[in-house]
């Protein structure tokens, strides 16, 4: 009966939607964070819980290295590495990211040799420019080449938002992320390389004798945490990417521009525990219901339908249904013949003013081209009245 009524209440949305507005933001009312800058993200769905500033560009500060170790990650899967490989410690890593630095370091010794390995653990627990410098140069020969296969990795994952210019997130003229970039990143790391991911969740790591604890405060926190990372510019305060998985769902929170540690760790917290509780999956259709159709110009019918690929499930927040809006939107008329099973369309899911999900559609059934006579009436409709 719950499901039912769901059905009817987002079919009502798609219905109404064309004049249907919303004179208030719904993340105001939804939730408020001291974070200028934040995002939640559901893992699973991609859906965006919640946004704000979310397209800001800002400086990644050591949350870059996110990106130094998508590159890693990335060419160990591919078998171009092996975390047995050495890599040397030139007089530049040490110099300028090791302990004279003033900067977070892995202490790693000038002109010895670390297997990478422990340069990751270092650059994940510890926050190491060294490590991240070290990495750099044996990979690209200099950071700035590296920073060239971060830039190309991160196009290549859909980053549209952002620009590298060295591994450790140093201020650098020209260098920028966004926090929906970093979500996005966060969520391909995650899905992608869980064979790698598992570094993030470690509490400690010791390299030359000498230990420190992970800099993430939430993975002591008992909240189901397991990761990612910290950083922290004066341009761009203190910022945060964590991931906690609760009874099978993981969320990932994105935040920028706090003013001390306590702070970023206090609003870490509350906005994970707040997407945990605030809102509940619904699987609203079933696999290959219709959900609508898209026109058709000159087929043998003037619409086709348009289907999930397997059951269609957004998430709704509890209480603020009223916050919600759905299209499907397609580029249209759609022109014939149309193949059953082809994508055609998208379902667009609004919380407020924040485009939460965005979900493919298929052609439910093959529409032919029709003859003569039926392209003749579609060519007449669209003089008289245009498409919508």
């Amino acid at each position: 009966m719950f499901l039912k009524s769901m059905r009817q209440f987002l079919m009502a949305i798609l219905a109404f939607v064309t004049v249907c507005s919303f004179a208030t933001s719904a993340n105001a009312q939804l939730y408020q964070t001291k974070a200028k800058q934040a995002l939640l993200l559901d893992a699973d769905t991609g859906t965006i819980l919640f946004a704000k500033e979310a397209d800001a560009q800002i400086p990644p500060a050591s949350l870059a290295k996110i990106m130094t170790m998508e590159v890693v990650f990335n060419q160990l899967k591919n078998n171009k590495l092996s975390l047995t490989d050495n890599f040397f410690v030139s007089e530049n890593s040490w110099r300028n990211g090791g302990a004279n630095s003033g900067g977070s370091t892995m202490f790693a010794k000038l002109n010895s040799e670390i297997p990478l390995e422990d340069l990751i653990k270092g650059v994940i627990i510890q926050s190491a420019n060294d490590g991240a410098m070290i990495i750099a140069e044996g990979l690209g020969g200099s950071e700035a080449a590296f920073a060239n296969l971060m830039n190309e990795r991160a196009r290549t994952i859909g980053l549209n938002n952002s620009v590298f210019v060295n591994a450790t997130g140093l201020p650098a003229e020209g260098q920028y992320v966004s926090i929906r970039d970093l979500a996005k990143l966060a969520r391909h790391v995650i899905t992608e390389y869980p064979n790698y991911y598992r570094y993030y969740s470690e509490p400690e790591f010791e390299w030359n004798k000498i230990n420190q604890r992970n800099r993430n405060p939430l993975l002591r926190m008992k909240i189901g945490a397991d990761g990612m990372k910290t950083g922290f510019t004066e341009a761009s305060g203190y910022a945060i990417v964590g991931s906690a998985k609760r009874d099978g769902q993981r969320l990932i929170a994105v935040l920028s521009g706090m003013e001390s540690k306590k702070q970023r760790a206090e609003e870490a917290r509350k906005i994970l525990d707040w997407g945990f509780r605030a809102f509940e999956k619904v699987a609203l259709f079933e696999d290959k219901q219709v959900l609508g159709q898209a026109s058709v110009y000159g087929g043998v019918k003037s619409g086709v339908d348009v289907v999930g690929k397997g059951p269609v499930e957004i998430y709704l927040p509890i209480g603020n249904r009223d916050k919600l809006r759905a299209r499907i939107v397609y580029k249209g008329p759609l022109m014939p013949p149309v193949e059953e099973g082809a994508q055609v369309a998208s379902l667009k899911v609004w919380i407020g003013d924040e485009l939460s999900q965005e979900i493919d559609l298929y052609a439910g059934e093959t529409v032919e081209k029709g003859g003569l006579k039926r392209q003749a009436v579609d060519a007449l409709k669209e003089l008289l009245f245009g498409w919508l």
